[in-house]
């Protein structure tokens, strides 16, 4: 059985992006933002992901400094490594730099004690992708609702 738990999504990542291939990666976070997260307190909506020296780093991911913490809180919107094999980064830095590609958190979710993130590797949409898949998704709740009264 896969124990995991999701904690948090990107939604505006699926509504700004196709997410062309997806990635389990480790993070490095103190002992109190593991506990903030856990309350829930993790917003996801403006992260993104540089490669620096061979690093992944996460940044603009926003952890709420945790209730009960003391001098080991630290900064809500500090910048954390994310953990990967270096060939798998360098793999998605030679991708990122050749297609002009860009690095997303998805979600954020506890694989049994863990923290994990599962990071997209995406192309940008435009105005127009943007609203063909809101006229599809529209399109198919239609379906769904005239299907739900004919089966009534």
């Amino acid at each position: 059985m896969d124990n995991t738990k999701t904690i948090a999504t990107n939604k505006k990542a699926y509504h700004e992006y196709f997410v062309l291939e997806s990635f389990e990666a480790g993070i490095s976070l103190s002992g109190t933002e593991v506990k903030s997260i856990r309350a829930g307190g993790i917003n996801l909506k403006d992260a993104w992901i540089s490669i620096d020296d061979g690093e992944m780093i996460v940044k603009q991911m926003h952890i709420s400094p945790y209730d009960h913490g003391n001098i080991f809180n630290r900064q809500p919107d500090r910048n954390r490594k994310l953990l990967m094999h270096k060939r798998e980064i360098m793999r998605l830095f030679g991708t990122v730099k050749q297609q002009g590609l860009a690095l997303v958190p998805l979600s954020v979710y506890f694989k049994g004690s863990l923290v994990k993130v599962q990071v997209g590797l995406c192309k940008g949409k435009k105005l127009y992708d943007k609203r063909e898949t809101a006229a599809k998704r529209d399109a198919n709740r239609a379906i769904d609702r005239a299907l739900k009264e004919q089966n009534k």
